[in-house]
Order: structure tokens, then C-alpha cells, then sequence
């Protein structure tokens, strides 16, 4: 342990930290579609700038052809003809505009329908919940799963409230991440009351057992693994199936043990009959 809290002192190396492929994977198809979508609307914002300059210069036109239209007694008649046939041309020349505007927005509205379609097929988040993970370095239980339906707006005082309730009496080390709510008075405030030590995890050394905390890492993705296919409805009914997986995981055999075979509550039962 000792060699744990001298090992996250010490300034660690750069270390590639790319997520899961499938959570990697998910990004890039959210990217590639915000991407193309800033496109269709940057392409949608020139065409109405175009269209303005064209609106502009037909009524410019119109006020022209009245204009000649006042002056037309005094005008000869080959000039007035002449006119009219240009007239003409220009109208069919608007129409023409018109109906490919009208191409150029079904084709938009196409596209645009087509993105909303895909962004449909991505996970729908009605809610964020926030899930403390909390396990034992040596035996490997789980000692709790606190949530907190406060989801990103949870309180280093909500957590330092969920911990005293499930620490065990006899810590002496607590390894955390860096996040703010672990470096908060309210938690410096638990450590002193409690009397135990709180190690930061290194920066950056996700796979290195003595700078990051691999154990908690690893919990946290069968964890993941266990809710992929699961779905609830609230939060209570999310607290019970934590309480399923925390049963479950508390009781099966372990591979990280020293003694082969054994789940984590045999383990600490071993232990404390030493």
C-alpha cells in the first residue's frame, strides 16, 4: 500500500486512455453526423443568402418594367415590342428559378429527414443517474452502489453522506479518483473524522495497478457489462437490480483472489477469522 501512495506522487508518463471500441465507435458516428449536419446548414444559409441577392434583383426588375410600362405611349412601337419579348424571357427565366428552388428544398428536406432518422437509431438519455462504485483492494467485495438521481449535479456532501454510511469502521486507505467532489472540503472533512488515508490516483496510468485504481477500473466495466442488456424504468427500480448485481458479484468465485475458487465474501470471511 505503501508503494501504491509513493507511486501516485510521481509524475506519471503519457499513456494512450482511448475508451471501449463500442463506445469509441458511437462517437465517431455522433461526430461524422454533427459534421454533416453543420454541412446541410451552412449549405442551407448560403442558398438564402443566394436567394436574397435574387429576390432583390427581380423587384429591382419589376420596378423597371413599371417603369417603362408609364413611359409606354411615348415609346415607338418596335421598341415596345422589343421590351415585351424581353420581359417575357425574364418571367420564364423566374419561373424556371422558382421551380428549381423548389427541387433544391424537397432535396434538403430529404436529407435533413435522413439525419433525423439516423440520430433517431442513437440511445435515447431521459435521465442521468450517478453511480458510486465502491470495492474492497484486497478481498474484492463491493461494499455499495450508491445512486444519486441528482445525475451530474451530485454533491461532494452527497457523497461524503453515502460514504459514512458504508466505509468500514477499520480503513485505513481510500483510493479515489481525481474528480472534484474527492477533493472537496466535505471529503477532507470525512478523512479527518474517520482517520484514514486518501490516495489520488495517478494521472494518465490507467493500466498500471501501483497509478491508477485497475481494481475499482475493472469493476466498473463488468458492471457495464452486467447493465448492457438490462432496462428499468426509475431509480428505484435501478437500485434494485444493483442490488441484484452486487449479490450476485459479492458471491461468485473471483479470479483475482489469491485462493483460487473462492468469491469475495468467503475471502473476508477467511481473512477476519486470522
Amino acid at each position: 500500500m505503501l508503494d501504491f501512495v509513493a507511486a501516485s506522487n510521481r509524475k506519471p508518463p503519457s499513456v494512450d486512455t482511448t475508451d471501449g471500441a463500442d463506445r469509441a465507435a458511437l462517437k465517431a458516428q455522433k461526430r461524422a453526423l454533427r459534421r454533416e449536419a453543420a454541412a446541410l446548414q451552412d449549405g442551407r444559409r448560403q442558398e438564402r443568402q443566394r436567394r436574397q441577392l435574387e429576390d432583390a434583383a427581380w423587384k429591382a426588375l419589376k420596378r423597371q418594367r413599371q417603369a417603362q410600362s408609364n413611359l409606354a405611349s411615348q415609346t415607338l412601337l418596335p421598341a415596345r415590342k422589343a421590351q415585351e419579348a424581353h420581359w417575357r424571357m425574364v418571367r420564364r427565366q423566374r419561373h424556371q428559378l422558382l421551380a428549381e428552388r423548389n427541387e433544391v428544398d424537397r432535396e434538403w428536406r430529404q436529407q435533413r429527414l435522413v439525419l433525423r432518422q439516423q440520430w433517431s437509431q442513437f440511445p435515447i438519455v431521459t435521465a442521468w443517474i450517478a453511480i458510486l462504485v465502491m470495492t474492497d483492494n484486497c478481498t474484492r467485495q463491493c461494499l455499495g452502489l450508491p445512486l444519486f438521481v441528482a445525475g451530474p449535479k451530485v454533491t461532494a456532501e452527497m457523497i461524503v453522506e453515502a460514504l459514512t454510511v458504508l466505509l468500514p469502521p477499520d480503513l485505513l486507505f481510500l483510493i479515489s479518483d481525481r474528480g472534484i467532489h474527492f477533493r472537496a472540503d466535505a471529503f477532507r472533512t470525512l478523512t479527518h473524522n474517520q482517520e484514514f488515508m486518501h490516495v489520488l490516483i495517478a494521472r494518465h496510468r490507467p493500466g498500471d495497478p501501483l497509478g491508477a485504481n485497475g481494481i475499482a477500473e475493472r469493476f466498473v466495466r463488468s458492471l457495464k457489462e452486467w447493465l448492457r442488456d438490462k432496462s428499468w424504468h426509475d431509480d428505484l427500480d435501478l437500485a434494485r437490480r444493483l442490488d441484484q448485481f452486487l449479490a450476485d458479484y459479492n458471491d461468485r468465485p473471483h479470479q483475482g483472489l489469491p485462493i483460487p475458487g473462492l468469491s469475495p465474501n468467503e475471502f473476508a470471511g477467511r481473512i477476519w477469522l486470522f
